[in-house]
């Protein structure tokens, strides 16, 4: 089932053509991968999905019911979250204030609201850091924050806007197996990435923007051996089979 579809999304800045007549759908239970290089409108697509931007054409339904003009606090509300390219903790709240904040968009008080954090924390692999405060926290940490304060939103759709970005290896693998673990709870996932270690470890299905259009739509191992995709994203050094 559909949970999630864009037919023709367009955005202009000024003369700026950022989105051109984007379409395609995300199904209930999916993990969906978007890549393109950089400028290529990934995260002007994200910011329309999410509410933080209009639509100038075009359509986007969640659940059958139409999203453009809504508030992103009323997206949120209604099971769809973003996290964002740079992760931005309250500095001065510890991690589990942090999270609790996510949570209390789905609970109205706050011992329910702590409760959940709790188990975020667990899941995220913070629960050690939850009196530390957001601002002494390393890159690494602020990712998985940045996630889990999404997670503790109750999320049905997850939009995840270059969580590896800055990460190295090591990290990257373990952010990988924390993200298959939230998939595996049953929530659906879309997910903007470079690294392209974690693109092919996690998609099931990958989408190529390239100048605001999409330029290639398939399984990983099909998408990356796409010649269009190889001449407007990856190189040529990225055409062989070790990819």
């Amino acid at each position: 089932m559909s949970l999630l579809t864009l037919a023709g999304v367009t955005k202009f800045f000024g003369g700026l053509r950022a989105v051109h007549r984007v379409s395609f759908q995300l199904s209930e239970g999916e993990m969906l991968g978007l890549i393109g290089p950089n400028g290529a409108g990934k995260t002007t697509l994200f910011h329309m999905i999410s509410g933080f931007l209009r639509p100038d054409a075009g359509t986007v339904t969640y659940a059958g019911k139409p999203l453009v003009g809504l508030r992103p606090h009323d997206i949120c509300q209604r099971g769809m979250v973003r996290t964002f390219q740079v992760a931005r903790p309250f500095l001065r709240l510890s991690v589990l204030e942090n999270v609790v904040v996510g949570a209390l968009e789905r609970v109205t008080h706050r011992r329910e609201a702590v409760a959940i954090a709790g188990e975020v924390l667990e899941l995220t692999g913070l629960a050690e850091k939850a009196g530390s405060m957001g601002q002494s926290l390393t890159l690494p940490d602020r990712k998985r924050l940045e996630l889990a304060r999404a997670l503790a939103t109750g999320p049905r759709v997850l939009l995840l806007d270059e969580v590896m970005a800055g990460l190295n290896p090591t990290e990257t693998g373990r952010l990988i197996d924390l993200i298959r673990a939230v998939h595996g709870r049953g929530i659906t996932v879309l997910l903007i990435e470079h690294v392209m270690k974690a693109v092919m470890a996690l998609s099931q299905r990958v989408l190529v923007l390239n100048y605001g259009e999409l330029i290639a739509e398939g399984p990983p191992a099909e998408v990356v051996r796409d010649r269009k995709v190889i001449e407007a994203y990856l190189g040529e050094d990225s055409a062989g089979p070790e990819t």
